[in-house]
């Protein structure tokens, strides 16, 4: 498997409160990686790291390198545009953007300097498809996103984020005020998506880690406990705390 992120000596300060550390480890490409752990373990200032969001945060500092491709994302010359074009995210709430569905898609593209109508066409089909979301809107694409369902939303937010065609795909608790079904797209989506992105998924649901993660890390108070192939960290955890969390006696 080839090494998309590797994670050396990671610590991420918010002041003087040390909030990730000493994060070592490997994240491999066209893989699914579940991130799993209570409130307040770090889970998604390590997913915000991985894009350098925390940028936008006042009073962070970094220790350690984090490198794509084997380039450091934080060194001075690293160009940030690049970079989250390259590692799109896709949030807890989806926020469509007060347009249409087809204007969502491409907003991004557009922005970017693609404009022919062709091309702009062809993003926009493939990315609802690749999402889920074509065959329920395909009749509809200049009616407004905002007048999709919850589901549809986040499914919209996903198609935005592939229209940019990045490489990495993270996602921060993505079906967390969704229904089973709506739930369900998104999962199926996001397991033919790894054929071609590695994918990055923070989530509160153990068991949706153990459905659709190929790999998952275990987070607690800003540590990583452990990580391994999924369905052995889930049998067989080497460790407690990973075992005392994925059975339920805390989190």
């Amino acid at each position: 498997m080839k090494t998309k992120f590797r994670i050396n000596n990671f610590n991420y300060f918010f002041g003087k409160e040390k909030v990730l550390k000493q994060i070592n480890f490997e994240i491999e490409a066209n893989q699914i990686l579940g991130i799993i752990g209570p409130a307040g373990s770090g889970k998604t200032t390590f997913l915000r790291a991985l894009n350098r969001m925390n940028d936008l945060e006042y009073d962070g500092t970094i220790e350690g390198t984090i490198l794509l491709d084997e380039k450091d994302i934080y060194n001075p010359d690293y160009d940030v545009v690049e970079l989250r074009k390259k590692v799109g995210m896709v949030f807890a709430m989806p926020v469509p953007l007060p347009l249409s569905i087809y204007e969502n898609v491409v907003y991004g593209p557009r922005l970017s300097g693609v404009s022919g109508k062709n091309r702009l066409d062809e993003l926009v089909e493939k990315s609802l498809t690749d999402s889920y979301l074509w065959d329920e809107v395909k009749d509809r694409l200049h009616t407004s996103g905002m007048r999709l369902s919850g589901g549809q939303q986040q499914r919209l937010c996903l198609a935005r984020v592939l229209a940019m065609e990045p490489e990495v795909i993270l996602l921060d608790e993505p079906c967390s005020g969704l229904d089973p079904i709506s739930t369900a797209k998104i999962e199926d989506a996001l397991t033919v998506l790894k054929k071609n992105y590695t994918i990055i998924l923070v989530t509160n649901n153990t068991k949706q880690a153990a459905r659709v993660a190929d790999n998952t890390a275990f987070f607690l108070m800003g540590e990583l406990i452990e990580i391994d192939a999924t369905g052995k960290l889930f049998t067989a955890p080497l460790k407690k705390e990973t075992n005392d969390y994925i059975t339920g006696r805390f989190g």
